[in-house]
């Protein structure tokens, strides 16, 4: 059986689909979805470009919000980073994590450095979530 899993932060423009790349590298059988609980209008390019460099592809992602439906039946609902907010819904049937993600610009890291750690944060999350 495939395992299902939806990547939420804000504003799905960045940590959120650079998570469902990831998965889509690491597991490419799972079924994966990214959302933002206020999705903006466009991708971040450093985390698009940070992808990349470890052979993944989040550039075809665009920023959405969030599908009840899909909140109800996913196996796995992440949300990453401490902003986003989400409640699950009375009849979901999966579980819901919060991955608190290293935020280098906390220590004066900023640009690609900052993403590119980001970016390592998070595929060592999703590469342990997929060896479960």
């Amino acid at each position: 059986m495939s395992t299902s899993v939806l990547f939420v932060c804000v504003g799905n423009g960045g940590k959120s689909q650079m998570a469902a790349a990831l998965a889509a590298k690491h597991a490419p059988g799972w079924e994966i979805h990214s959302a933002g609980t206020r999705p903006g209008t466009q991708l971040n390019a450093e985390s698009v470009e940070a992808i990349a460099e470890v052979g993944a592809d989040m550039s075809g992602g665009t920023p959405k919000g969030i599908d009840p439906d899909l909140l109800r039946r996913i196996d796995h609902v992440i949300v990453l980073g401490e902003d986003a907010q989400l409640d699950m819904p009375a009849d979901a049937t999966g579980t819901l994590e919060r991955w608190v993600t290293d935020e280098p610009s906390l220590r004066g890291i900023t640009g690609m450095e900052r993403m590119r750690l980001v970016r390592d944060d998070i595929d060592a999350r999703v590469q342990a979530l997929v060896a479960q």
